[in-house]
């Protein structure tokens, strides 16, 4: 029986040391490999170009590109790249300019190791990794602000179209709950159905509102006032 695939991962950080100790953490996971190693936005826009990693784990501060900027040009080149950016969640700007970038995830440098492989293997899967405190610092500034900060799958922001009846009452039930920052697991208990069955409910969500990941189903809650 041929092994199963590992995760390809890009690490990006301008700190040699940081990089070190994050490629010993993952490495540490044999379904795992990194591929390459970036100090710089310039060059973790390029490799990401030419590696194709599942994952790519991005610093904010960088030198030549910051973070952010390097997450939009990658995933704005190609729609299915996963970034995975990591910060200190100090200053908001960086979780709001991640998810207009296009960011699948955020993570504290200073997680625990076993969380960092989780979030990992979270996004290579295609899932989006919002913790329920980037949740509400999401939905305190959308509150404070008033102002959309999610983009549409096609970067094209919001439509005058709601295609929000497209959905069934189960899907909608599922929607709010992402919108509350709850995981498949914890929706699936909290409906009673098999964590299998919440995602095909996901699935079906993210593809009737043109949505592309659940950082955007988050987004999508508190845009159209259905969070309250």
């Amino acid at each position: 029986m041929a092994p199963e695939r590992r995760v390809t991962v890009l690490i990006a950080d301008d700190d040699a040391l940081m990089r070190a100790g994050l490629a010993a953490v993952l490495e540490s996971d044999a379904a795992i490999e990194i591929v390459g190693y970036a100090g710089n936005g310039l060059e973790v826009v390029r490799l990401a170009a030419e590696l194709s990693p599942d994952v790519v784990l991005m610093d904010v501060r960088m030198p030549d590109l910051d973070g952010i900027t390097a997450t939009a040009r990658i995933t704005a080149a190609d729609p299915r790249a996963r970034v995975l950016i990591l910060t200190t969640f100090e200053e908001d700007e960086y979780i709001f300019g991640g998810l207009r970038a296009g960011a699948s995830g955020f993570l504290l440098k200073r997680t625990r190791p076993e969380e960092l492989i989780t979030g990992v293997h979270t996004v290579a899967a295609g899932d989006a990794l919002l913790s329920p405190s980037v949740t509400r610092r999401v939905i305190e500034e959308m509150a404070r602000s008033g102002a959309p900060i999610g983009q549409r799958a096609d970067g094209s922001g919001n439509t005058a179209t709601n295609p929000i009846d497209e959905l069934t009452t189960r899907e909608l039930e599922v929607l709010l709950l992402i919108g509350r920052g709850l995981s498949n697991a914890e929706i699936a208990h909290e409906l009673v159905i098999e964590p299998s069955t919440v995602k095909s409910h996901v699935k079906r969500i993210l593809m009737k509102l043109d949505l592309r990941d659940r950082v955007q189903a988050v987004v999508y809650v508190y845009e159209h006032g259905l969070s309250g």
